[in-house]
């Protein structure tokens, strides 16, 4: 609404009167949300709070048939507005009443209200659906694994346009209920708590819940036939495990991993602060054709391949660390990646100092001798990689090696109080790698601009008198492997998508 003050007069006080907008102030939401490494992704003009996700999944022909209702507040005077959806839509409802749609681009779903929405409006939007997720692409690739006894949705920077419209950004965070119908024998698991079990005419359904705010990308399903382990951590979260019952070879060492969850999130505790969600766990579906893991929120996704060489709880550390480290805060921008990744690996050596299989300082002097100043990984800024290079085994190591310095820089004591402080400061939203520099600087009470720069946005390597100021070793030669460092690097296909 648009106001404006009227004077008093001869015959009227004060009085403020509510101009209605007019057809020409709505306009169209915009169809990206505005980062500059993804244009297309997310969308403008609404906030989603909640989504409802009720859905029904055979496995032996990949169909999903789903009703989405998204709860949302509108940001601006909005005449239409875009989804992110690949699936065939069959009606859009807008607060009750049929809205006409059609799609456009790559994944968007343009939707236009029977009436237009002002700024502040609660609006509730219904999308019925159908559709064979594995037979939908867009940009050339797939989100959607097919699985021999079903399908999993789970990728980063973007997996929700296979099975349910979004508004695919980190910055629209929202609550999750997720009901999942399954034939009688398989299982679908997805994010948080399983609320409810109901069995009817050979189809079991699974109602789950995420009760605090999840990103669209951290958002999983999967369905097949799964071994399922429950507990509860040291510290009395619920863990839920899953595991595909032909994984064969792999079974065992990744049942050996991800049964340590539990004791893993108890002591990243110690670093990060309280375990931020109400929920835990894993789950390995037999994806034989991907490689990588993936922090979907509070039971991460991992590949079979993570286990090919026998246990490997580092990987689990990674994906654990993000629940802090991406989950309770989460990028404002995807060039704000290494506030994700960074952490996530330095984590795993934090967990290697743990396990007294080399200190995170030996780690660092190690992956700092390892690549000569001429070698491509110093070309990469982690903090601000580019989308081509965002995944780059740079913004992990790298991004890790930056950690080291400003350890190093500011003391044990500063350093480790803003690992913890971090994720309360920002807790369930968003932050930029320049607002980390800042809490940073406050924290310890020093400035840190010409470290971070020269550790996360030169391209080239630190020379020695910089990396002898950040105490990381600049010797000629490569110090001895750490024992650690090839469980480690067998994680180096973490994210690679």
């Amino acid at each position: 609404m648009h106001r404006r003050l009227i004077a008093p007069g001869a015959l009227a006080a004060s009085l403020l009167l509510a101009i209605p907008a007019s057809a020409a102030d709505y306009e169209p939401g915009a169809p990206g949300i505005g980062d500059p490494y993804y244009p297309a992704y997310g969308n403008g003009g609404y906030d989603v709070s909640h989504y409802d996700l009720r859905l029904k999944y055979q496995p032996e022909t990949d169909k999903l048939e789903g009703t989405a209702t998204l709860l949302a507040t509108t940001t601006q005077d909005l005449s239409r507005f875009n989804l992110d959806f690949l699936l065939d839509v069959s009606e859009v409802r807008v607060n009750g009443a049929k809205a006409s749609f059609k799609t456009s681009g790559e994944h968007e779903l343009e939707v236009t209200p029977k009436t237009p929405l002002p700024k502040g409006t609660p609006v509730t939007v219904v999308v019925r659906y159908s559709g064979v997720p594995s037979s939908k692409s867009a940009y050339g690739f797939t989100s959607w694994h097919r699985t021999p006894d079903g399908g999993v949705g789970a990728n980063e920077p973007e997996a929700a346009w296979w099975w349910f419209p979004s508004n695919d950004h980190p910055l629209d965070k929202a609550t999750y209920d997720v009901s999942v119908s399954v034939p009688d024998g398989s299982q679908a698991i997805s994010n948080g708590t399983l609320q409810s079990t109901s069995s009817r005419a050979g189809w079991t359904r699974y109602n789950w819940r995420s009760n605090k705010p999840q990103a669209t990308y951290l958002a999983t399903l999967a369905v097949g036939k799964f071994d399922v382990t429950t507990g509860k951590s040291e510290s009395g979260i619920p863990i839920v495990n899953a595991y595909s019952k032909d994984l064969g070879d792999n079974y065992g060492a990744a049942r050996a991993s991800i049964e340590r969850t539990g004791e893993v999130a108890d002591w990243l505790t110690e670093y990060f602060g309280p375990y931020p969600f109400n929920a835990l766990g894993g789950y390995v579906p037999n994806t034989a054709e991907t490689g990588y893991a993936l922090e979907t929120q509070t039971r991460p996704f991992y590949s079979p391949r993570q286990f090919a060489n026998g246990t490997n709880v580092s990987v689990v550390v990674h994906e654990l660390a993000h629940q802090w480290y991406g989950n309770l805060v989460s990028v404002a921008g995807w060039k704000d990646i290494w506030i994700n990744e960074g952490f996530a690996r330095y984590a795993q050596w934090l967990w290697s100092e743990y396990e007294g299989e080399g200190t995170a300082q030996e780690i660092a002097d190690y992956v700092y001798a390892s690549h000569p100043a001429d070698d491509a990984f110093w070309t990469v800024k982690p903090g601000d990689p580019g989308p081509e290079n965002q995944f780059h085994i740079a913004v992990y190591d790298r991004g890790a090696l930056a950690l080291q310095a400003l350890r190093n820089e500011i003391g044990d004591e500063a350093f480790f109080a803003i690992l913890k402080g971090w994720p309360k400061q920002y807790a369930h939203g968003n932050a930029t790698v320049g607002d980390f520099l800042k809490y940073a600087e406050k924290v310890s009470g020093q400035p840190l601009a010409s470290l971070f720069d020269t550790w996360l946005y030169q391209a080239s390597k630190p020379t020695g008198p910089a990396a002898r100021d950040a105490s990381i070793s600049a010797r000629s030669t490569v110090p001895v492997q750490p024992k650690s460092w090839k469980k480690i690097a067998e994680t180096n296909s973490v994210h690679e998508h």
